[in-house]
């Protein structure tokens, strides 16, 4: 999904939409499930994330966050436009990674199930729009999208979810609802990655990685060439008792590859180690990762205590841990 696209839908600023004529309510915002949500995805997406939104925005220091932010007025005078208050009626964002196009950024579509009122929303879209948003029917549902981005749409799914991104991802999601195009759990390699996740979490999500694109990376820097054996991500991040924890696993069968990944990786942990001496924040956070194989992926793992990320964060927005 081009990084503009990521950037609207995650800092909740941008909702966007039009009704489908007689779609059928699947994913109720408030009662939905993650099984719900993933329902909603097409079956030949390469991968999904899932982030559960109105759990990340309960978390003491993401309200404060919110709050102490330079734009704060403006996610104010979002709420007072729209009756939107992404603290309380943003429910989750459910991502669609259909392709790895030309082997770059990704293309996709999210889908956010949310509280919302159309008319009111869609009138600060355009209010807010630099260029003009024009309406395009697809199979009786309108997309929309601005004169110099065709190539990205949006476009109300349900009175509960807003589908936004690429536009061939955004015909997917609305291919999906109307049941002329099978829904994710129809893709067997993904289906099985994702019973892999913990759904429980705020963040999850799995991706099948074609050979190419290992290939293409062990190409470019040698010492990568067993990465060439992973043939997918999973991945878990949550947050609990002040601690972000993390879990990345690159899945791969080939044992005697696994171990030499988790070996290199652990020989670029020491390396990060040796910062410490000078950045001792570094060596703290380096020393909170784990990284370990098995015959069937390489796992890496982190326990982050909160109060370690807020003294890291200043500091590397200050460039002072380059």
């Amino acid at each position: 999904m081009k990084k503009n696209v990521a950037m609207i839908f995650m800092l909740g600023v941008v909702f966007l939409a039009l009704t489908a004529c007689g779609s059928k309510e699947t994913a109720t915002a408030g009662s939905a499930s993650a099984v719900d949500m993933l329902k909603m995805l097409p079956v030949d997406a390469q991968g999904v994330f899932f982030i559960d939104f109105n759990k990340a925005m309960s978390i003491e220091s993401a309200a404060k966050a919110i709050k102490e932010d330079d734009n704060y007025q403006k996610y104010q005078e979002f709420v007072e436009k729209t009756g939107i208050d992404p603290e309380k009626d943003i429910y989750y964002i459910a991502v669609a990674v259909q392709e790895m196009a030309g082997q770059g950024e990704p293309t996709g579509a999210a889908v956010v199930n949310l509280k919302y009122n159309q008319e009111s929303l869609l009138n600060l879209i355009q209010e807010e729009s630099e260029k003009e948003i024009t309406p395009v029917d697809y199979n009786g549902v309108t997309v929309y999208s601005q004169v110099d981005k065709e190539e990205e749409g949006f476009a109300f799914l349900d009175d509960s979810n807003i589908v936004i991104g690429e536009l061939s991802g955004v015909k997917a999601c609305i291919d999906v609802m109307q049941k002329t195009k099978d829904n994710i759990y129809k893709n067997e390699t993904l289906a099985k990655l994702l019973d892999k996740t913990d759904k429980k979490t705020l963040f999850w999500g799995a991706m099948s990685i074609p050979p190419e694109v290992m290939d293409k990376a062990a190409s470019e820097n040698p010492m990568f060439g067993d990465l060439k054996a992973v043939n997918a991500v999973t991945l878990n991040f949550d947050y609990s008792s002040k601690n972000i924890k993390a879990e990345i696993r690159l899945e791969s069968s080939n044992a005697e590859s696994n171990k030499r990944v988790a070996e290199m990786l652990n020989g670029l942990k020491a390396f990060g180690s040796m910062a410490a001496a000078e950045k001792p924040e570094i060596g703290e956070l380096v020393n909170k990762i784990d990284i370990s194989s098995t015959a069937e992926h390489v796992k890496i793992s982190a326990n982050i205590p909160e109060d370690l990320i807020e003294k890291l964060m200043p500091k590397a927005a200050a460039g002072e841990l380059e």
